[in-house]
């Protein structure tokens, strides 16, 4: 930056909706600042799957040439419910493929088709293919001296420190590498590759995900001569009458005074570590129970709490106000410990939730914020929200349980720092658990009748698509069902955590933070986890936090463009459409 005190533009956050607003703008013209408070750029995008939620996008389009329009507003009114934004889901349908367009066209940034179905298919508009989409992965070498500066991704859901793809395709190979001679031999290349890296570069250099996600758009936006300051908080906002003009920052550098000629954009993450908010949003915190984010501990609320001071509209009105992911706390040693999101275990055969009295409340192979509201609603009343996830030694050996890897790994040291909780019958594991022992034998018992048949007729695990799309196609009739039989017996604590939150400052639908009589605040934006989320607490399907946040990134930033261009905004150009 220079001594550069001057932009166009100010996009606070370095996520994917903050980068995709500023490569936007830029690619307009515009002179576009980015500032980041971490020591490292990607927040929490740099922690996800990296998949985008983008109906009707052209790699889609090739997979189910059938979805239509219609089908997705079906889909998207029957999932938002009430929080239903006509204007809002309009733009994001008009936009979203625009916006992949665009990016693959002019930047860094490419995606591949996945086989993700929808979360609930079978739902009105729901379908089986085509919606979600997932960044390509990338060698971050292309980041030269940057390489440093992006967000490693999550300690816990790496094997030494090796990403797996979110599509799931290359796990089953670790899977079945004791079984399969192509397995083990794919398995064996992956780690030769992986510690050639680790021992050239300290880190793996080709990475999957949303650290794929991070890297490409970062690359795009140093590329197009875009800083990004790291280890810059962004303090305060400057104003200019009614009029946002600029930030005030802090960080190393000391404090400065950044002005903003055309507005500002926040781009912060929202609010999943500000104590004082989610103990007010979340209802398991409101009842003293526990809660563990793996989202980044910088998200705490600087957007919002900035938007709210300039007059902006901030409150709780989803019943949901998050994105819930069951997760586990994994004990690394001297004190520390990591966030295991549950992603996966939950589908496998042979694995199921039970509460403390032992029995089971949900179809554990619905997705992460099902199963989470699911989790919360169940234990109302109750002394904590947790569930433990049990199975027998079969099916531990054969997917693993949580942070637990599959055989031939060793669990020896997961029971000895009580992570990992062990019985010879289901009787002694309850009471290591503090469960109900006749509670979790009667219910292990009432499972495994039709279990051993792939029947569930208590949750129906396996009906849907989605269901059977994480599990272990090679168990039949049902890849999600498999009983719970031979000791010894296993467990894991789960207890609530999150992916980012849903609800957030209220804005126009092209990204205008807007104050309680409804009036914009001039010159102040908000996109990304820091905006009200346009799926209302819901989560209809794979990357609706990415696809919709870059799809309003890129409306946010053509608007902005426009504005400062002087042109009119007209319906089109208020879709986004740059001219």
């Amino acid at each position: 930056m220079g001594n550069q005190l001057e932009y166009d533009l100010i996009v606070v956050g370095s996520g994917a909706a903050g980068l995709a607003t500023a490569i936007t703008a830029k690619k307009r013209g515009l002179d576009v600042l980015v500032l980041e408070k971490e020591p490292v750029f990607g927040g929490t995008t740099a922690l996800s799957g990296g998949v985008l939620w983008i109906p009707l996008n052209h790699h889609g389009r090739k997979q189910n040439p059938a979805d239509t329009r219609e089908a997705v507003r079906r889909y998207m009114m029957a999932e938002t419910g009430q929080h239903y934004d006509e204007a809002a889901v309009e733009a994001f349908l008009d936009n979203g493929p625009r916006m992949v367009e665009f990016f693959e066209r002019e930047t860094e940034m490419q995606f591949v088709p996945t086989l993700y179905p929808d979360y609930h298919p079978d739902g009105a508009g729901g379908v089986d293919l085509g919606r979600s989409i997932l960044a390509a992965p990338y060698d971050i070498r292309g980041l030269g001296k940057d390489m440093a500066r992006l967000k490693p991704p999550l300690k816990t859901i790496t094997f030494i420190g090796m990403m797996f793809n979110s599509s799931n395709a290359d796990l089953k190979h670790f899977f079945r590498a004791t079984q399969s001679l192509t397995s083990f031999v794919y398995v064996a290349k992956r780690l030769a590759t992986h510690l050639k890296e680790l021992a050239l570069y300290r880190r793996g250099i080709n990475v999957t995900s949303g650290n794929a996600l991070a890297a490409r758009l970062a690359k795009s936006a140093l590329d197009l001569g875009i800083p990004i300051l790291t280890g810059t908080p962004a303090k305060e906002l400057i104003f200019k009458g009614n009029r946002v003009a600029g930030v005030r920052t802090g960080g190393a550098g000391g404090e400065r005074r950044i002005v903003a000629r055309h507005g500002v954009v926040l781009a912060c993450g929202g609010f999943p570590h500000d104590i004082k908010r989610i103990a007010k949003a979340y209802p398991h915190l409101r009842r003293g129970h526990e809660h563990l984010s793996p989202t980044p501990v910088g998200n705490t609320g600087d957007g919002v709490n900035m938007a709210e001071a300039a007059g902006g509209r901030v409150d709780i009105r989803f019943t949901d106000s998050a994105a819930w992911m069951p997760v586990s706390r994994v004990p690394f040693g001297n004190g520390e410990f990591g966030v295991f999101p549950h992603l996966l275990d939950r589908y496998k055969p042979g694995v199921i939730g039970v509460l403390k009295n032992g029995k089971r409340f949900t179809n554990e192979s619905n997705s992460y914020h099902d199963v989470g509201a699911a989790l919360t609603r169940a234990c109302e009343g109750q002394k904590e929200t947790a569930m433990w996830l049990v199975c027998d030694k079969t099916t531990l050996a054969k997917y693993g349980l949580g942070y637990v890897k599959p055989a031939p790994m060793p669990i020896a040291r997961h029971i000895k720092n009580g992570y990992l909780y062990q019985g010879k019958t289901l009787a002694e594991l309850a009471r290591a658990c503090g469960m109900d022992a006749a509670g979790l034998e009667q219910t292990v018992r009432d499972y495994n009748q039709h279990a051993v048949r792939g029947e569930d007729p208590a949750f129906g695990r396996g009906r849907s698509s989605f269901n059977r799309y994480l599990a272990d196609p090679d168990q039949q009739p049902n890849p999600c069902v498999a009983p719970v039989e031979k000791g010894p017996f296993y467990a894991v604590r789960v207890v609530m955590g999150d992916l980012g939150t849903f609800d957030g400052i209220q804005t126009s639908v092209i990204g205008e933070v807007l104050k309680r009589d409804g009036q914009p605040i001039d010159g102040l934006y908000a996109v990304g986890n820091d905006r009200a989320s346009v799926m209302g607490g819901n989560y209809p399907g794979a990357g609706i936090t990415h696809g919709p946040n870059m799809t309003f990134g890129f409306v946010t930033g053509n608007h902005i463009a426009d504005r400062a261009q002087g042109r009119v905004a007209n319906v089109e150009v208020a879709k986004g459409v740059a001219a």
